[in-house]
């Protein structure tokens, strides 16, 4: 197949944006060149198409016929290379680093990813999980999925994903001999949230009954297999008790729910805003989250 025969790519590109213009100035504003260098690559056009492509006249630039037509295919020529470009990029994905609550990844992300992977086969992600706060810090990551109030923070965008509500939760046979006597019952503790039953206790109207004893775990995930066992009561964050529900691990042991003025959400930079890969990524999640708020149906 015989190679093509085509003019200098720099010198259409800049016809093409001083055709647009109709201005050797702005066009090099445009590409960031000088007026001069846009006059010599559009010279250089007229010369390899042994044709004038503008009139100069002391008003300004105007284009010839041919240069009309020229500035037409060169336009629709340079916009198909953008979206090929486009779709190119889209296809390649960067390896994504996400760092996560690690209760939050065991019981809504991982059973989710493997959605993503079905929807984006090309995007990579690496899930990096703690239980501390200190560990996922801005700037560490592409992206943190964190606890956060509504106040935002300088330079960062905070997507929310799921609000943060707490409810007491006992093994389900706990509950077969009708309701809980919270004045009576153990109740298990987590270490970081030391103060969770007092306040779920006057939310819901129980404000005289006592905390006192009881086991305490470093994490809440530890907490939720104490009361799958029937060791006591913990303390859950609804959204977080799919799996446990579906599986009859854990039943909610009171319809109080006490609401909260913090969220889960997914924190990045800002200036990664436009970056595709997380755009998909923040996009999908926020999508599978809204849509559904608990990802798992509950026993009937």
């Amino acid at each position: 197949m015989p190679g093509r025969s085509l003019p200098s790519l720099y010198a259409v590109r800049a016809f093409e944006a001083a055709a647009r213009h109709l201005s050797m100035t702005h066009a090099a504003s445009e590409l960031h060149v000088t007026p001069g260098a846009v006059s010599r690559l559009v010279r250089r056009l007229e010369a390899d198409l042994s044709a004038v492509l503008f009139i100069r006249r002391a008003t300004g630039l105007e284009l010839t016929p041919v240069g009309r037509t020229m500035a037409e295919g060169a336009r629709e020529a340079l916009d198909r290379v953008a979206e090929a470009a486009t779709g190119v990029r889209l296809r390649h994905h960067r390896r994504l680093a996400i760092g996560v609550y690690s209760h939050f990844l065991s019981r809504v992300l991982l059973p989710l990813l493997p959605r993503l992977r079905a929807v984006h086969p090309d995007l990579d992600v690496d899930v990096h999980a703690s239980t501390s706060p200190l560990d996922l810090l801005p700037g560490r990551f592409d992206a943190a999925i964190v606890v956060a109030g509504a106040r935002k923070q300088m330079g960062l965008v905070m997507r929310p994903l799921m609000p943060i509500t707490t409810v007491p939760v006992a093994a389900p046979r706990r509950l077969k001999d009708g309701p809980i006597d919270f004045a009576r019952v153990t109740l298990l503790h987590t270490r970081a949230r030391p103060e969770d039953w007092r306040r779920w206790l006057d939310h819901a109207g129980l404000g005289a009954i006592p905390v006192r004893g009881g086991s305490t775990f470093d994490g809440v995930s530890l907490a939720l297999e104490a009361a799958a066992a029937d060791l006591g009561l913990a303390i859950a964050i609804e959204g977080l008790l799919g799996p446990d529900l579906a599986a009859g691990r854990l039943a909610i042991a009171h319809p109080a729910r006490r609401p909260t003025h913090r969220n889960f959400v997914l924190q990045y930079d800002a200036r990664l805003a436009e970056d595709p890969s997380l755009a998909i990524f923040a996009d999908w999640l926020c999508e599978q989250l809204h849509r559904s708020p608990e990802p798992y149906s509950r026993p009937a």
